[in-house]
Protein backbone atom coordinates (compact mmCIF):
# COMPACT_ATOMS: atom_id res chain seq x y z
CA UNK A 1 0.00 0.00 0.00
CA UNK A 2 1.61 3.38 -1.06
CA UNK A 3 1.74 6.63 1.88
CA UNK A 4 -0.37 9.63 0.94
CA UNK A 5 3.71 10.62 0.61
CA UNK A 6 4.24 8.38 -2.57
CA UNK A 7 0.67 8.91 -4.43
CA UNK A 8 1.39 13.12 -4.43
CA UNK A 9 4.68 13.00 -5.99
CA UNK A 10 5.25 15.33 -8.97
CA UNK A 11 7.43 13.79 -11.69
CA UNK A 12 8.01 17.05 -13.16
CA UNK A 13 9.01 18.81 -10.19
CA UNK A 14 11.77 16.17 -8.96
CA UNK A 15 13.12 16.50 -12.39
CA UNK A 16 13.79 19.93 -12.43
CA UNK A 17 14.00 20.01 -8.53
CA UNK A 18 17.59 22.29 -7.41
CA UNK A 19 18.30 22.66 -11.01
CA UNK A 20 21.16 25.43 -9.79
CA UNK A 21 22.89 23.09 -8.27
CA UNK A 22 22.79 20.60 -10.95
CA UNK A 23 24.92 22.64 -13.41
CA UNK A 24 27.69 23.17 -10.41
CA UNK A 25 27.96 19.38 -10.63
CA UNK A 26 28.35 19.04 -14.42
CA UNK A 27 30.53 21.87 -14.49
CA UNK A 28 32.65 19.98 -11.99
CA UNK A 29 32.60 16.77 -13.57
CA UNK A 30 33.98 18.62 -16.58
CA UNK A 31 36.65 20.02 -15.45
CA UNK A 32 37.46 16.67 -13.24
CA UNK A 33 37.59 14.54 -16.46
CA UNK A 34 39.64 17.44 -18.91
CA UNK A 35 41.94 17.24 -15.90
CA UNK A 36 41.74 13.46 -15.39
CA UNK A 37 42.63 13.15 -19.52
CA UNK A 38 45.53 15.59 -19.21
CA UNK A 39 43.60 17.99 -21.80
CA UNK A 40 43.98 21.87 -22.24
CA UNK A 41 40.41 22.59 -23.33
CA UNK A 42 36.81 21.01 -24.74
CA UNK A 43 35.64 21.23 -28.52
CA UNK A 44 32.23 20.73 -29.42
CA UNK A 45 29.97 20.26 -32.55
CA UNK A 46 27.70 23.25 -32.17
CA UNK A 47 24.00 22.35 -33.67
CA UNK A 48 21.91 25.03 -32.80
CA UNK A 49 19.66 22.68 -30.62
CA UNK A 50 19.44 23.03 -26.56
CA UNK A 51 21.62 20.03 -26.16
CA UNK A 52 24.67 22.07 -27.56
CA UNK A 53 23.76 24.69 -26.33
CA UNK A 54 23.99 23.54 -22.38
CA UNK A 55 26.78 22.04 -22.95
CA UNK A 56 28.69 24.61 -24.41
CA UNK A 57 28.19 27.40 -21.99
CA UNK A 58 28.51 25.01 -18.97
CA UNK A 59 32.10 24.45 -20.24
CA UNK A 60 32.50 27.81 -20.97
CA UNK A 61 31.35 28.80 -17.98
CA UNK A 62 34.08 26.32 -16.50
CA UNK A 63 36.43 26.18 -18.79
CA UNK A 64 36.79 29.88 -19.86
CA UNK A 65 35.59 31.09 -23.25
CA UNK A 66 39.39 30.51 -24.54
CA UNK A 67 40.01 26.73 -23.45
CA UNK A 68 36.00 25.93 -25.65
CA UNK A 69 36.07 25.11 -29.17
CA UNK A 70 33.15 25.35 -31.57
CA UNK A 71 32.17 23.69 -34.46
CA UNK A 72 29.46 23.95 -37.12
CA UNK A 73 29.37 21.03 -39.28
CA UNK A 74 26.13 21.56 -41.52
CA UNK A 75 25.02 20.24 -44.59
CA UNK A 76 23.01 20.38 -47.27
CA UNK A 77 20.13 19.12 -45.81
CA UNK A 78 20.42 21.24 -42.37
CA UNK A 79 17.69 23.40 -41.69
CA UNK A 80 19.77 26.81 -41.65
CA UNK A 81 18.54 28.07 -38.49
CA UNK A 82 20.65 25.51 -36.94
CA UNK A 83 23.83 27.34 -38.49
CA UNK A 84 22.34 30.79 -37.65
CA UNK A 85 21.84 29.74 -33.80
CA UNK A 86 24.96 27.82 -33.58
CA UNK A 87 26.79 30.53 -34.49
CA UNK A 88 24.84 32.94 -32.39
CA UNK A 89 25.51 30.88 -29.30
CA UNK A 90 29.22 30.82 -29.75
CA UNK A 91 29.63 34.72 -30.15
CA UNK A 92 27.23 35.49 -27.59
CA UNK A 93 29.86 33.38 -25.31
CA UNK A 94 32.51 34.52 -26.90
CA UNK A 95 33.93 31.35 -27.90
CA UNK A 96 36.42 30.60 -31.30
CA UNK A 97 34.44 28.59 -33.76
CA UNK A 98 34.86 27.35 -37.15
CA UNK A 99 32.13 26.39 -39.55
CA UNK A 100 33.35 23.24 -41.27
CA UNK A 101 30.69 22.05 -43.80
CA UNK A 102 30.32 18.29 -44.62
CA UNK A 103 28.32 17.90 -47.43
CA UNK A 104 31.39 17.14 -49.79
CA UNK A 105 32.35 13.80 -47.08
CA UNK A 106 28.78 12.88 -47.65
CA UNK A 107 28.84 13.50 -51.67
CA UNK A 108 32.56 11.27 -52.14
CA UNK A 109 30.49 8.30 -50.49
CA UNK A 110 27.39 9.32 -52.44
CA UNK A 111 25.51 9.51 -50.01
CA UNK A 112 23.02 11.90 -51.10
CA UNK A 113 22.29 10.42 -54.46
CA UNK A 114 21.72 6.44 -52.39
CA UNK A 115 19.40 8.11 -50.34
CA UNK A 116 17.80 9.43 -53.32
CA UNK A 117 17.62 5.86 -54.94
CA UNK A 118 15.51 4.85 -51.69
CA UNK A 119 13.56 7.51 -51.97
CA UNK A 120 12.92 7.45 -54.97
CA UNK A 121 11.87 2.99 -55.00
CA UNK A 122 9.59 4.16 -52.18
CA UNK A 123 7.82 7.26 -53.62
CA UNK A 124 7.03 7.01 -57.52
CA UNK A 125 6.21 10.64 -57.69
CA UNK A 126 9.45 11.82 -55.83
CA UNK A 127 11.16 14.92 -57.88
CA UNK A 128 14.34 16.41 -55.06
CA UNK A 129 13.70 19.57 -57.74
CA UNK A 130 10.28 20.28 -55.73
CA UNK A 131 9.96 17.97 -52.66
CA UNK A 132 11.49 17.62 -49.52
CA UNK A 133 11.76 14.68 -47.26
CA UNK A 134 11.42 13.35 -43.45
CA UNK A 135 11.09 10.43 -41.97
CA UNK A 136 7.81 9.96 -39.38
CA UNK A 137 6.86 6.70 -37.03
CA UNK A 138 2.87 6.99 -35.99
CA UNK A 139 2.12 8.52 -33.04
CA UNK A 140 2.28 5.78 -29.97
CA UNK A 141 -0.59 7.38 -28.14
CA UNK A 142 -2.87 7.29 -30.75
CA UNK A 143 -2.02 4.38 -32.46
CA UNK A 144 -0.18 2.23 -29.80
CA UNK A 145 2.23 -0.70 -31.24
CA UNK A 146 2.08 0.02 -35.38
CA UNK A 147 5.94 0.60 -35.93
CA UNK A 148 6.06 1.12 -39.33
CA UNK A 149 8.14 4.26 -40.64
CA UNK A 150 6.82 6.10 -43.53
CA UNK A 151 8.49 8.71 -46.29
CA UNK A 152 6.97 11.97 -46.13
CA UNK A 153 6.80 13.98 -49.09
CA UNK A 154 6.46 17.75 -48.53
CA UNK A 155 5.62 20.69 -51.05
CA UNK A 156 5.62 23.97 -50.12
CA UNK A 157 5.51 22.85 -46.08
CA UNK A 158 2.56 20.40 -47.04
CA UNK A 159 2.76 16.95 -46.94
CA UNK A 160 1.60 15.70 -50.28
CA UNK A 161 2.19 12.51 -49.81
CA UNK A 162 3.00 9.47 -46.93
CA UNK A 163 4.38 6.06 -48.20
CA UNK A 164 5.48 3.27 -46.00
CA UNK A 165 9.05 1.81 -46.22
CA UNK A 166 10.02 -1.51 -46.66
CA UNK A 167 12.51 -2.98 -43.77
CA UNK A 168 15.38 -3.64 -45.85
CA UNK A 169 14.77 0.44 -47.45
CA UNK A 170 14.73 1.20 -44.12
CA UNK A 171 17.69 -0.02 -42.80
CA UNK A 172 19.50 1.43 -45.94
CA UNK A 173 18.26 4.70 -45.18
CA UNK A 174 19.23 4.41 -41.37
CA UNK A 175 22.56 3.36 -42.35
CA UNK A 176 23.01 6.49 -45.08
CA UNK A 177 21.83 8.99 -42.31
CA UNK A 178 24.32 7.52 -39.89
CA UNK A 179 27.02 8.69 -41.87
CA UNK A 180 26.07 11.87 -40.87
CA UNK A 181 27.09 11.92 -37.81
CA UNK A 182 29.69 9.59 -37.78
CA UNK A 183 31.47 12.52 -40.44
CA UNK A 184 30.60 15.15 -37.86
CA UNK A 185 32.63 13.06 -35.17
CA UNK A 186 35.68 12.75 -37.10
CA UNK A 187 36.00 16.96 -37.70
CA UNK A 188 35.74 17.31 -34.37
CA UNK A 189 38.28 14.54 -33.50
CA UNK A 190 40.66 16.11 -35.88
CA UNK A 191 40.53 19.57 -34.16
CA UNK A 192 40.67 18.14 -30.70
CA UNK A 193 43.71 16.18 -31.34
CA UNK A 194 45.35 19.17 -32.92
CA UNK A 195 44.30 21.31 -29.67
CA UNK A 196 44.66 18.36 -27.02
CA UNK A 197 41.21 19.09 -26.25
CA UNK A 198 38.50 16.46 -25.22
CA UNK A 199 35.38 16.45 -27.02
CA UNK A 200 32.55 16.75 -25.18
CA UNK A 201 29.78 15.40 -26.22
CA UNK A 202 25.92 16.46 -25.59
CA UNK A 203 23.55 13.27 -25.19
CA UNK A 204 20.63 13.20 -22.87
CA UNK A 205 19.42 10.93 -20.77
CA UNK A 206 16.53 10.65 -22.47
CA UNK A 207 18.36 9.61 -25.77
CA UNK A 208 20.73 7.42 -23.85
CA UNK A 209 18.20 5.07 -22.34
CA UNK A 210 16.44 5.16 -26.25
CA UNK A 211 19.31 4.58 -28.16
CA UNK A 212 18.79 7.56 -29.58
CA UNK A 213 22.25 8.30 -30.58
CA UNK A 214 24.62 6.85 -33.48
CA UNK A 215 26.95 4.77 -31.85
CA UNK A 216 30.62 5.94 -33.09
CA UNK A 217 28.93 8.90 -34.35
CA UNK A 218 27.32 11.78 -31.90
CA UNK A 219 27.78 9.08 -29.34
CA UNK A 220 32.03 8.74 -29.69
CA UNK A 221 33.17 11.37 -27.60
CA UNK A 222 35.37 11.61 -24.88
CA UNK A 223 32.67 12.60 -22.01
CA UNK A 224 29.08 12.77 -21.41
CA UNK A 225 28.07 15.14 -19.17
CA UNK A 226 24.48 15.54 -20.41
CA UNK A 227 23.74 12.10 -20.27
CA UNK A 228 22.06 11.13 -16.49
CA UNK A 229 19.84 14.60 -17.32
CA UNK A 230 16.47 13.82 -19.05
CA UNK A 231 15.68 16.42 -21.64
CA UNK A 232 13.10 17.53 -19.54
CA UNK A 233 16.08 18.74 -17.53
CA UNK A 234 18.18 20.03 -20.18
CA UNK A 235 15.19 22.80 -20.77
CA UNK A 236 15.43 23.82 -17.30
CA UNK A 237 19.18 23.61 -17.30
CA UNK A 238 18.83 25.92 -20.52
CA UNK A 239 16.27 28.30 -18.68
CA UNK A 240 18.81 28.41 -15.84
CA UNK A 241 21.74 29.10 -18.16
CA UNK A 242 19.41 31.98 -20.05
CA UNK A 243 20.25 30.01 -23.23
CA UNK A 244 18.48 32.54 -26.29
CA UNK A 245 15.01 31.95 -26.12
CA UNK A 246 15.39 30.85 -29.86
CA UNK A 247 16.74 27.75 -29.12
CA UNK A 248 14.88 27.00 -26.31
CA UNK A 249 11.48 27.18 -28.32
CA UNK A 250 13.00 24.84 -31.12
CA UNK A 251 11.41 21.45 -31.68
CA UNK A 252 14.39 19.04 -30.65
CA UNK A 253 15.78 16.90 -34.23
CA UNK A 254 18.63 15.31 -35.44
CA UNK A 255 18.42 17.89 -38.67
CA UNK A 256 19.56 14.93 -40.77
CA UNK A 257 16.27 15.48 -43.63
CA UNK A 258 15.63 18.09 -46.18
CA UNK A 259 11.89 18.73 -44.00
CA UNK A 260 12.88 19.54 -40.83
CA UNK A 261 12.07 16.47 -38.66
CA UNK A 262 11.20 16.48 -35.26
CA UNK A 263 12.17 13.58 -32.65
CA UNK A 264 9.13 13.75 -31.57
CA UNK A 265 7.80 12.88 -34.85
CA UNK A 266 10.22 10.11 -35.41
CA UNK A 267 12.03 8.64 -31.86
CA UNK A 268 9.79 9.91 -28.86
CA UNK A 269 6.17 9.54 -31.13
CA UNK A 270 4.67 11.22 -28.12
CA UNK A 271 5.06 15.00 -26.31
CA UNK A 272 8.80 14.68 -24.59
CA UNK A 273 7.00 15.77 -20.92
CA UNK A 274 4.72 12.44 -21.48
CA UNK A 275 8.06 10.60 -22.67
CA UNK A 276 10.71 11.90 -19.49
CA UNK A 277 7.55 11.18 -16.91
CA UNK A 278 7.37 7.25 -18.10
CA UNK A 279 10.85 6.99 -18.19
CA UNK A 280 11.72 8.56 -14.49
CA UNK A 281 8.49 6.71 -13.14
CA UNK A 282 9.79 3.22 -14.73
CA UNK A 283 13.32 3.93 -13.59
CA UNK A 284 11.81 4.61 -9.97
CA UNK A 285 9.11 2.21 -9.86
CA UNK A 286 6.57 4.46 -9.37
CA UNK A 287 2.75 3.13 -8.56
CA UNK A 288 0.56 3.00 -11.70
CA UNK A 289 -1.77 5.80 -9.82
CA UNK A 290 0.89 8.15 -9.48
CA UNK A 291 1.83 7.71 -13.19
CA UNK A 292 -1.69 8.25 -13.96
CA UNK A 293 -1.98 11.10 -12.04
CA UNK A 294 1.07 12.73 -13.41
CA UNK A 295 0.54 12.05 -16.91
CA UNK A 296 -2.95 11.76 -17.63
CA UNK A 297 -2.53 8.63 -19.27
CA UNK A 298 -5.46 5.68 -18.21
CA UNK A 299 -2.96 2.26 -16.87
CA UNK A 300 -3.36 0.26 -20.03
CA UNK A 301 -1.55 3.16 -22.45
CA UNK A 302 0.84 3.15 -19.77
CA UNK A 303 1.44 -0.61 -19.37
CA UNK A 304 1.57 -0.90 -23.25
CA UNK A 305 4.27 1.94 -23.45
CA UNK A 306 6.27 0.64 -20.30
CA UNK A 307 6.65 -3.00 -22.63
CA UNK A 308 7.08 -0.47 -25.59
CA UNK A 309 10.22 1.45 -24.04
CA UNK A 310 11.49 -2.23 -22.53
CA UNK A 311 11.48 -3.22 -26.21
CA UNK A 312 13.58 -0.46 -27.61
CA UNK A 313 16.32 -0.81 -24.98
CA UNK A 314 16.58 -4.34 -25.29
CA UNK A 315 16.53 -3.62 -28.84
CA UNK A 316 19.20 -0.37 -28.71
CA UNK A 317 21.73 -2.53 -26.30
CA UNK A 318 24.59 -2.99 -28.43
CA UNK A 319 24.56 1.00 -29.67
CA UNK A 320 25.28 1.16 -25.42
CA UNK A 321 27.70 -1.18 -25.39
CA UNK A 322 31.44 -1.04 -25.57
CA UNK A 323 32.75 -3.68 -27.82
CA UNK A 324 32.46 -6.65 -25.88
CA UNK A 325 36.28 -8.34 -24.99
CA UNK A 326 37.68 -11.68 -25.51
CA UNK A 327 40.02 -12.26 -22.45
CA UNK A 328 42.80 -14.86 -22.53
CA UNK A 329 42.69 -17.85 -19.27
CA UNK A 330 39.56 -17.29 -17.95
Amino acid sequence: MQTVEELNVRIMEELNRDIGNLALNIRGFIKNQIVGFKKKGAVLGVSGGIDSAVALTLCVQELGKENVYGILLPEKESAPSSRTLGAEICESLGVAYEEVPISPILESLNIYEKKEQVIKRTCPEYDARIHKTSLVLPDFLEQGLLNVPYIRLMKDDETVGKYRLKANDYLELIGLQGVKQRSRMVVQYMYAEQMNYVVCGTTNKTELVLGQFVKYGDGGVDLEPLADCYKTQIYALGKHLKVNEEIMKRPPSADTWSHYTTDEEFYWRMPIQIMDQLLYSFEHNLPFKVIEKNTGLPRDKIEKTKKHLERIKSTTEYIRSSPPIYYLNR
